[in-house]
């Protein structure tokens, strides 16, 4: 009976002592307090770590997919590559100048070899015309029963007009012969100028594509390594010391705090039943617990750690001495 009282006073005196070291902020506060300060804002950090690190792998992934596009642009832009692209529109040029030199020296006879088929042409149908008159003579004569004679220097006059109009034709198709050679001269001149140039312009588009795509992809890529860096300045400074670790937050109104120990009715240090001045001078300025009044400090002063132990003793110097009195 008497060792039940004497570990009653033990726990008696340490749980006097464990209410005041958590009202004095020795001991860590509730475990629902703590997850309540720091679960939540663990788990924001959290999140936002693990998006800030998603948004850069992103980042990091297009800008080596912009630099894999910029490669193939350059290689397919090389410096060797395009100078066989110039040399190929260098070679094109030069025929082109050539054949646009030949087609204008062809083309430069063409007026006066028209204006002679024009001329022959003339002659051709003026000669026509004569044989044609001397037909419809002889026809009349012959009709009006003209004399043998006439009849006879009509057809003559007929036959000469006939190898006239014949030379002329002659005359005039070979003009026209020489004409149109002429021309097909300067038209396979000119397709031939056409052709280069087709060459030409195509290989120039080409050679411009190459370098824009060129320019486009450099300006991609270096679009995407900025991005990149935004990216990851924006996790460098969620996963920074400032963002991860919490700040020291005040406890939930709501959570549980220890009340704070009541004085022992009577004390065997004192004989009556005051409370020590220091610790009722503490209590009734303390607007907060865990608190002292007059300093501020959440740190136990050595007058409320006195009051405390002097607490505890008495506590214990009474139940040991009514073990004693009831032996």
């Amino acid at each position: 009976m008497n060792d039940i009282l004497a570990r009653r006073a033990r726990r008696a005196t340490v749980g006097i002592a464990l209410s005041a070291a958590l009202v004095a902020g020795i001991a860590p506060p509730p475990v629902t307090a703590i997850a309540a300060e720091t679960s939540s804002p663990t788990g924001a950090v959290a999140l936002q770590t693990e998006d800030a690190a998603a948004a850069k792998e992103k980042a990091y992934a297009a800008m080596q997919e912009a630099l894999k596009t910029l490669e193939a642009a350059k290689d397919a832009a090389s410096p060797e590559k395009l100078a066989v692209i110039d040399d190929d529109i260098a070679a094109f040029q030069e025929i082109y100048d050539m054949v646009v030199t030949e087609a204008a020296k062809w083309r430069k006879p063409l007026p006066a070899m028209q204006a002679n088929v024009d001329a022959a042409q003339a002659k051709y149908d003026e000669a026509h015309n004569r044989t044609s008159g001397l037909q419809a003579e002889l026809n009349k004569a012959i009709d009006d029963g003209a004399s043998n004679e006439t009849i006879k220097q009509l057809r003559s006059e007929i036959m000469s007009a006939e190898r006239r109009e014949k030379s002329c034709e002659d005359d005039l198709h070979h003009c026209q012969r020489r004409l149109e050679s002429q021309e097909r001269q300067v038209q396979r001149f000119e397709s031939e100028a056409e052709k280069a140039k087709a060459h030409i312009d195509e290989d120039v588009a080409k050679r411009d594509a190459l370098l824009d795509d060129l320019e486009k992809a450099q300006a991609a890529y270096d679009d995407a390594c900025k991005a990149y860096e935004e990216a990851k300045a924006a996790a460098d400074k969620v996963t920074s010391p400032e963002i991860t670790q919490p700040t020291e937050t005040t406890p939930p109104s709501n959570s549980a705090q220890p009340a704070e120990p009541a004085p022992p009715a009577s004390s065997p240090a004192t004989g009556k039943g005051a409370t020590p001045s220091s610790t009722k001078q503490a209590n009734a300025n303390s607007g907060k617990p865990g608190k002292l009044a007059n300093t501020g400090d959440t740190a136990p002063s050595a007058i409320a750690l006195a009051a405390v132990a002097a607490a505890g003793l008495g506590i214990t110097a009474t139940a040991t001495r009514r073990i004693k009195n009831s032996k």
